[in-house]
């Protein structure tokens, strides 16, 4: 969903809106002059965008927050205006060290603050068409890392609290990917760094521990709770890997394929990745059927984790299937790396 902040009736989204349509996200729009209330959250927003006019006093402090806790989720923004002073206001208040680098675009001054913040000082006339084209193209491009960013990154301070009692269900499926002293390994979407030290276990101190995660939110967590020390934390893509071809032994990954929007492509990602005769284990604490039903619904026929679907997927990809554990109370798959 993609949330714009209109602050007049007279300052309505007009041309950027239109932009930001063709993206076919939906498009809501919160009317602040009418009374209606900014979100408390970013969840489920993939980009946001505060028009010009006067905010209230009420308005203008629920808008900061709402502007900070997108920065540090590091959702595409767009300030005109008034939105682009809130926004400089909202990077200048502690959401993180991110550098303001103004500069003339056709005429058209802009803000650019991190790597998706954008803020036009001044309600654009000329020349805007270009901005908002560019400003949507980025929107589009990162949909679904924002929608997963949006949604961890408020939850990764609690995240183990809400968590402690499956760290020992993860430390045992890690023991079944039966990694050698010295051997290298990836925990992929390894959000607050529950298992680097299990696979730090296996490969001992002459191993290489690697946890990547997409929410930076959660990859501080981890730092926080000593667990840098057990491997490296790296901020990554998880179908997009900093890994050389064939440079690890194993990959680990919990609770993500199914969330991808591609898990084919995470699937050949992981595989290029992965020494010959290398590891790959799938895992959830709970049994993918059990939670489907849980939830009141039956398995989809599209659904990645399926034996049927997964199996082919895994043999398309470069990976043997040897062992598909749908139990009770945990989801389980072992794969081997084919040699080419």
């Amino acid at each position: 969903m993609i949330q714009i902040v209109e602050h007049t009736a007279a300052e309505s989204p007009c041309a950027i809106g239109a932009a930001l349509a063709a993206t076919g996200h939906p498009v809501r729009v919160c009317r602040v002059w009418a009374g209606e209330r900014v979100p408390d959250t970013v969840d489920g927003m993939v980009a946001l965008v505060v028009l010009d006019g006067p905010p209230s006093v009420r308005a203008r402090a629920a808008q900061l927050a709402l502007l900070r806790a997108a920065l540090e989720a590091e959702v595409p923004m767009l300030g005109i205006g008034t939105g682009a002073r809130l926004l400089a206001l909202a990077a200048d208040g502690g959401a993180g060290n991110r550098s303001h680098v103004p500069h003339d675009e056709d005429d058209v001054r802009v803000l650019h603050i991190g790597p998706s913040a954008w803020g036009l000082r001044f309600t654009p006339v000329p020349h805007a068409d270009g901005v908002y084209g560019r400003f949507a193209a980025l929107v589009a491009d990162r949909a679904e890392r924002t929608t997963t960013r949006a949604f961890f990154t408020r939850r990764a301070a609690g995240w183990d609290e809400r968590f402690t009692h499956n760290g020992p269900r993860y430390a045992a499926a890690a023991r079944r990917m039966e990694l050698r002293s010295g051997q290298r390994v990836l925990d992929v979407g390894c959000g607050t760094g529950r298992v680097p030290p299990a696979l730090r276990d296996q490969v001992g101190p002459g191993g290489v521990v690697a946890g990547i995660d997409l929410t930076a939110a959660m990859l501080t967590a981890a730092a926080r709770q000593g667990r840098g020390g057990q491997g490296h934390l790296l901020l990554a893509d998880a179908c997009r890997l900093p890994v050389g071809a064939g440079a690890v032994d194993g990959v680990f990954s919990a609770g993500l394929l199914n969330h991808l929007p591609d898990p084919r492509r995470a699937l050949g990602e992981w595989a290029r990745v992965t020494a010959p005769d290398g590891v790959l284990l799938l895992f959830h604490p709970s049994g993918h059927a059990e939670r489907a039903a849980r939830h009141g619904r039956p398995l989809a026929p599209d659904d990645p984790l399926t034996e049927d679907n997964l199996l082919p997927a895994l043999r398309a990809t470069g990976w043997h299937p040897a062992c598909y554990e749908d139990a009770p109370h945990h989801f389980l798959l072992r794969a081997v790396r084919r040699a080419d």
